[in-house]
């Protein structure tokens, strides 16, 4: 039987390992609870955490390694102990372990499924795109660190009236954004976008070819 000491270290492994997975997932989680809390400014809150990501990533990783070896490591055991067969707590099992483990899988893989989140951004327009009204608008922004941001600067710029089309790429820190500049203007944009958090940080307007 594993003595009370072990169980508590591989309970605080477990811990650790939980809330490193939590921290390197903020910067990616927090936009879409900015969306479903309606709360837009704090999407980017925890950007800041985006370079230290890969490190949180692998910490999650050794802290976990560490909790499933203990778990599964030879102990000597006491054969007249008399709590042999006392039940072992859930949380110290490795059904727990397990669960913690893919909730950490979950997190850390976040990113790649964030946009089903978010409803679709892309709007078709029956608009003659030579028309003189229409306008491309490349914006600059800093703060975006993975797909959910993305979704988020889309959506935000989407809600205006007269966007006709809006993407935006993290790796680039750019979005381009096609509107009517009939019905809305590039300093909308620019403060829609900036309310989410993201701050832009430069503008370039394309007029028709």
């Amino acid at each position: 039987m594993k003595t009370a000491i072990d169980q508590k270290t591989q309970s605080k492994w477990v811990g650790a390992g939980l809330l490193a997975a939590i921290t390197a997932s903020l910067c990616c989680i927090t936009p879409v609870l900015a969306l479903l809390s309606g709360a837009s400014g704090i999407a980017a809150t925890f950007s800041w955490l985006e370079p230290v990501r890969p490190f949180l990533i692998g910490l999650t990783v050794l802290i976990l390694g560490v909790a499933w070896y203990l778990k599964f490591k030879p102990v000597k055991t006491e054969v007249d102990c008399a709590c042999d067969d006392e039940k072992q707590p859930f949380i110290q099992s490795k059904t727990f372990l397990g669960i913690v483990t893919l909730l950490a899988i979950a997190m850390l893989s976040f990113p790649s499924y964030s946009h089903f989140f978010y409803p679709s951004t892309n709007q078709s327009s029956m608009v003659n795109v030579t028309d003189s009204s229409i306008r491309l608008l490349e914006v600059d922004i800093k703060g975006m660190t993975c797909a959910g941001c993305e979704e988020h600067v889309k959506h935000a710029a989407s809600q205006l009236e007269g966007i006709l089309q809006a993407d935006a790429s993290f790796e680039t820190g750019t979005a381009s954004i096609r509107y009517d500049q009939s019905l809305v203007s590039k300093d909308e944009i620019v403060v829609a976008v900036n309310e989410t958090g993201y701050q832009v940080i430069g503008i370039e307007e394309i007029p028709p070819e």
